[in-house]
Parts: C-alpha cells; sequence; structure tokens
C-alpha cells in the first residue's frame, strides 16, 4: 500500500509538473494583478469572519495562507482583500501561538536569562532562544532586500494566482518527498542552533506567495531528520517574530496613510476570527502529527494547485 501511495504521487507529481511548467508559463508571467490589492479592501462583517477563519486555519497548516486569502476572496466574487489586509489579521495568528505556547516561551526566556546570568552557554533554553533568532535573520535580510530591490513585489506577476498554483504544486513534491526521505528520529529536546538557522533559510521560501510559511519550515524539518511534530512545534515557535514583524509594518503603514472607520471594525473583527481559529488549528495540528503522516496536506496542495490551474485554463478564473 505504501508502495502504491508513493507511485501514484510520483506519477501525479511529474505529470502535474510538467503541465504547470509546460502550459501555463506564459500565463504566469504575464499576469497583471489588480493594483489596487495593496491596501485595506472595502468589506463586510461577515466577509472579514469568513476571511479571519481562512487566515486561521491555514496560517499554521502547510497549505499557504497566503494563496488562500487571494484564491477563496477571488472565488467568491469578493476580489483581492489586500496586502495589508492579509499581513494585519496575521497578528490574529500570532496573539494565537503565543497564547498558547505562553509557558514554553515563559521558560525559554526566562530559562535563557538565567544562563546568562550564570555563563552558562551550554543551556538548552537559551540555544533554543539564540537557534530562535538566527532562523529569524534570514528572513528579515531577504524581505528587506526584496523591499529595497523590487518596491512594486506586492503587485508582480508572483502573486497572481497562476504563480500560486505553481508554488503549491512544487511545494506538494517538496513536503512529499520529504516525508518519504526524512528519518524523523529527533524530538524536540534534541534540536540545536543550527536547526534553527537551517529551519530559517527554509522559512525564507515563504515570501513566495503561494509556498506556505509552516509548509516550507515542516519540509525543512522533515528533511532535518526531526519528527513531524517536533519540526511543527518549532516552526511554530520560529514564526513568531517573522510574522509579527510584517504584520506589524503593515499596520504601522496602514496607520501612516490612514484608515477609514469604516474599515476599522471588519479588520478588528477579521484578527478575532484569525486568532481563535488559528489556536484551534494549532492544537489540532499538533495532535494530528503525533499519530499521522503530512501526506493528506501533500495531496491537497497538489489538487489545490491542479485546480487553479485547470481554472485559469478554462477561464472560469482571471490569473491576477
Amino acid at each position: 500500500m505504501a508502495l502504491l501511495k508513493r507511485q501514484w504521487f510520483v506519477i501525479l507529481s511529474a505529470a502535474s509538473a510538467t503541465v504547470s511548467v509546460a502550459a501555463f508559463p506564459i500565463q504566469v508571467l504575464s499576469a497583471q494583478p489588480n493594483p489596487v490589492g495593496n491596501g485595506v479592501q472595502q468589506m463586510n462583517i461577515v466577509q472579514a469572519i469568513i476571511l479571519g477563519f481562512v487566515q486561521g486555519i491555514t496560517e499554521f497548516l502547510p497549505i499557504s495562507s497566503t494563496a488562500h486569502l487571494k484564491v477563496v476572496p477571488v472565488v467568491l466574487g469578493w476580489g483581492d482583500p489586500g496586502v495589508a489586509f492579509t499581513a494585519i489579521i496575521q497578528l490574529g495568528s500570532i496573539a494565537a501561538v503565543l497564547w498558547y505556547f505562553w509557558q514554553d516561551l515563559m521558560r525559554i526566556v526566562q530559562g535563557s536569562a538565567t544562563a546568562i546570568a550564570r555563563k552558562d552557554y551550554n543551556n538548552y533554553d537559551l540555544r533554543l532562544a539564540l537557534g530562535i533568532i538566527l532562523g529569524t535573520l534570514p528572513i528579515i535580510f531577504f524581505g528587506l532586500l526584496i523591499k529595497k530591490f523590487i518596491p512594486d513585489f506586492d503587485n508582480s506577476p508572483i502573486r497572481s494566482l497562476g504563480a500560486i498554483a505553481v508554488a503549491s504544486i512544487v511545494m506538494s513534491l517538496l513536503l512529499g518527498l520529504a516525508e518519504q526521505l526524512g528519518k524523523r528520529q529527533r524530538n524536540f529536546e534534541k534540536l540545536t542552533m543550527n536547526d534553527g538557522l537551517l529551519m530559517g533559510l527554509a522559512q525564507c521560501l515563504a515570501l513566495i506567495p503561494g509556498v506556505s510559511r509552516s509548509g516550507s519550515t515542516l519540509t525543512g524539518g522533515l528533511f532535518m531528520g526531526l519528527e513531524r511534530e517536533t519540526a511543527a512545534r518549532f516552526s511554530f515557535l520560529l514564526g513568531i517574530p517573522a510574522i509579527t514583524l510584517a504584520g506589524l509594518v503593515e499596520l504601522k503603514d496602514v496607520l501612516g496613510e490612514g484608515l477609514s472607520s469604516t474599515a476599522i471594525l471588519p479588520l478588528v473583527v477579521g484578527v478575532i476570527s484569525a486568532a481563535i481559529f488559528s489556536y484551534i488549528a494549532i492544537a489540532a495540528l499538533l495532535r494530528f502529527l503525533k499519530t499521522q503522516s503530512t501526506w493528506v496536506f501533500i495531496w491537497y496542495r497538489l489538487a489545490f494547485g491542479v485546480l487553479i490551474l485547470a481554472a485559469i485554463s478554462a477561464g472560469l478564473l482571471k490569473n491576477s
């Protein structure tokens, strides 16, 4: 059965990747995303709750919240909610992960402070904290690089539906390989600072819309020999600084440009909705990965990408 699953995955993945690369590169590269997608677009309370649900459920599952926040409202006919809205409601997800891991974070902070005071630089909590810090540096570096040299990155073809679909398919291939090749021999107590840096480099892939920060770090963790639950748990902790910084930067920009009174309430509701559903997703995923593999997410990402490309090809979706 395992061999059959592997064979079907290889066949379908190869076929999907071939179709993605061969049939759609012109559409993907020639896409002209809607330039109004940068700000917080007008929406009602119900739409904000639904988008908060989408953000919360998909942020920590390895299926890309950015992709779903772009695709779902477009499919529902609401249009792109805007890059700023997408980044700001991620603050709800950060609130959820802080809430869920509060005791772990306090132990790490207090343990690190004690270790520094005692000059115990081999302390586990201190090494874990340094691993998170080191793992955050790459995405900050490459994020600033993109902001400096590609100022209109959010309106580039790489954020089009076609590009997101291709990214989803490629990441399904990588996660499938990681699931097959990963040894899954190391638990949370065996994490090192090098793990933080390597997973941080994997996290940089999430700068490409559709890749998924959780997906890229979970994939990296499995390749590094971590247990599934360990890779997911460390991924969540590693994501706290990166997602917080992204959300705060967008919030600062939005407040600097001014926010209409009618847009404030939906934005707040979206953040609260994202926080509630993010907490549920974190707890559910960690429980799931204790006994199950990531194959359900692999197949989902593959199908998600193929369906988007098919819809674009059939003219049902605009590649924007």
